[in-house]
């Protein structure tokens, strides 16, 4: 039995020296990841500043060809420092200096060259994909499970958006990423179920913070999902069975050799790197060039304030009005327009918004056999040929752009349809917005004409129920820490009707104050911005708020996070050019009072503030900082405020 206990421990000895480990540090040195192959299985941890943030994780995929998840051995590792300059008028900040570590980790199984595991490390953040090579003649593979995982330490919480399960919702329209923000909950939860959709935030007790998403996905791929194992242990999950009316299968076919989408992890000891992280783009290139000069800016949209009955030509020539005195870019016009104008009468109003500088954006239904939404146009962006065709009527009418709704999954034939649709209308030169979809993964910079995606309880939950408005505020404060920080988010609120009808006098309340609109235009963020405003409001609207929505930007060149905690409040500070915008919102019940620094304002400068009493009635007022730049604000439950120069 003693001798049966030495070789034992010697054959575990000598399995421990077998094992290659290899460790690689960010530019600065701050971030650590540590790959190894212990047993035949990779893993990987990260650490920041020492402290552990993803401990042993497992790292892997099980494809047809081969399982790349066991008898493996990492067998070399070539590392290298990358650097990128790039310039994205649509993001959160509009030049982007990357600098980071590259990492190509080599991978044998049974004596070959079956995969690498590329890794880049940058001061806030860790991507890593897989890059899997043929075996023999064997040129194409399925990939039936991915093992990444994402093991987080004892302690953590999350903040989580459930994924729910397939052909429910309206018209069997789901996933399409609208559900409620679990907040602060420990982990070890599922969701309903069927995970969470990225991106999933975690606080890891008092070291900080964690961000954990995926960008580079196109139709090459699925997208995925997080999905709890136990505790605090998760793993990269795919689409669902039944998505797409079951229609397409749940694993990706890949051509080898062939790369997966990056998982991204944004570490951060506060959340200031959460809030500006670049990563979604950093680690992805332009898929094409840009068949024109894309413009942006703000727009207004009937729908949400007056639903179906307004997509008719009086209306919306009314609303192309109204948008020409706020000296805005475009109006969209909903579902139905061509059943309740019409072809001939659209090519009219895109005519009559041209002579007063309002440009035209459509709405149309994704189609297909997938879901049961009724809403037409039906049947133009499905297929290539019929979507062509509407598209170059789209471009000889002079429309600037299209709002494609209700896909429901995330599936690769899906992926694939969204690549196409932006592919085309790229041809065309028109601008996409997402409606009733999936995450937007890096396509700002992998798409020029993509514009933004919904993939977030929006707007029309406001007119729908009053329980949304009542936790507007709640939902305002999470969004910018989650949701938005990967993505352009087409949100459409910034409301300054109190009631969400077309008389202003009746349905769903708005809890919200008017500043808290205003700053909301700011701290939400998409290059073409469709407020939820209406005519009636020239004549209804503080003059002040008209004055700032007619002023505030939609592209940004730069984001500070200042202060704030998902679900209670938030105050970021963005740049248009050489102007900055600090905007500020609460839900909690008791008034936010704080005193904030503002180093991006010169000190004792004079500063125009938008803010609320207890009543949520809205003023300006002029305040001066003090020497150390700092100032006092106070703002209530549902209200906001705004600080300008």
């Amino acid at each position: 039995m003693k001798k049966l206990s030495v070789c034992l421990v010697l054959s575990l000895f000598v399995s421990g020296l077998l094992a290659s480990e290899r460790s690689f540090n960010s530019p600065d040195g701050s971030l650590t990841v540590t790959v190894t192959d212990n047993g035949g299985q990779l893993a990987y941890s990260v650490t920041k500043q020492g402290t552990l943030f993803i401990e042993s994780s497992p790292l892997g995929l099980v494809a047809d060809l081969d399982d790349l998840s066991k008898g493996v051995t990492l067998t070399s590792a070539d590392e290298k420092r990358i650097t990128d300059s790039y310039q994205l008028k649509t993001i959160k900040q509009s030049q982007v200096n990357y600098e980071a570590t590259e990492a190509v980790c080599q991978v044998e199984k049974d004596g070959r060259h079956a995969m690498d595991v590329i890794f880049r490390i940058s001061n806030r953040d860790v991507a890593f994909r897989y890059r899997v090579y043929p075996k023999k003649d064997t040129r194409v593979c399925v990939v039936k499970e991915e093992k990444s995982g994402f093991s987080l330490p004892e302690g953590t919480t999350t903040f989580l958006c459930p994924q729910s399960k397939p052909m429910g919702g309206f018209a069997r329209t789901s996933p399409s990423y609208e559900t409620s923000y679990t907040l602060d909950e420990p982990v070890g939860k599922n969701g309903w179920g069927e995970g969470y959709t990225f991106p999933c935030l975690f606080k890891t007790a008092d070291k900080g913070w964690v961000l954990i998403s995926e960008t580079g996905t196109d139709g090459g791929y699925v997208g995925c999902r997080l999905l709890n194992q136990q505790g605090g242990s998760y793993r990269i999950g795919f689409p669902q069975p039944g998505e797409m009316n079951g229609i397409g299968s749940v694993t990706p076919a890949l051509s080898l050799p062939a790369a997966t989408p990056w998982r991204t992890i944004t570490i951060g000891t506060t959340l200031q790197d959460i809030v500006e992280t670049t990563v979604p783009w950093d680690v992805v290139e332009p898929k094409y060039a840009a068949s024109k000069e894309y413009t942006y800016g703000k727009g207004t949209w009937s729908w949400i304030i007056k639903m179906d009955s307004s997509c008719n030509f009086n209306e919306q020539k009314n609303y192309i009005d109204f948008a020409a005195a706020m000296g805005y870019r475009s109006v969209l016009i909903d579902a139905l327009w061509d059943v309740q104008i019409g072809y001939p009468k659209m090519e009219e109003l895109a005519r009559y918004g041209k002579s007063k500088g309002v440009g035209i954006f459509l709405w149309y239904n994704s189609n297909g056999s997938w879901n049961d939404a009724p809403q037409s146009p039906i049947g133009k962006m499905d297929r290539s040929a019929a979507r062509r065709k509407e598209m170059a009527w789209m471009q000889k009418t002079g429309i600037l752009g299209i709002k494609v709704d209700f896909f429901g999954g995330d599936k690769q034939p899906m992926m694939q349809l969204y690549e196409d649709i932006l592919t085309d209308a790229n041809d065309f030169g028109l601008q996409v917005i997402f409606h009733g979809c999936t995450l937007p993964r890096g396509w700002e910079r992998m798409y020029p004409n993509y514009v933004a995606s919904e993939a977030v309880l929006a707007s029309e939950n406001l007119h729908f129920g009053q329980g949304a408005c009542d936790n507007e505020a709640k939902c305002g404060c999470i969004h910018p820490f989650i949701r938005n920080t990967v993505g352009s988010m087409d949100f459409g609120g910034s409301t300054l009707n109190k009631y969400y009808s077309a008389d202003n006098k009746r349905g769903t309340v708005r809890r919200t104050s008017d500043v808290y609109a205003l700053a909301t235009a700011v701290l939400f963020q998409s290059s073409v911005q469709h407020f939820a405003m209406a005519p009636n409001n020239l004549e209804d609207a503080p003059e002040w708020a008209i004055s700032f929505m007619k002023d505030v930007p939609t592209t940004w060149d730069e984001v500070r996070f200042v202060d704030g905690y998902p679900g209670k409040y938030v105050i970021f500070a963005r740049r248009s050019g050489g102007k900055w915008y600090v905007a500020g919102i609460n839900a909690d019940e008791k008034p936010l009072k704080t005193r904030i620094s503002l180093p991006m304002f010169e000190p004792k400068s004079a500063l125009t503030v938008y803010s609320d009493d207890a009543s949520l009635n809205g003023s300006v007022s002029t305040l001066k900082q003090n020497k150390k730049q700092q100032v006092a604000i106070e703002i209530p439950q549902n209200g906001g405020v705004v600080i300008m120069q």
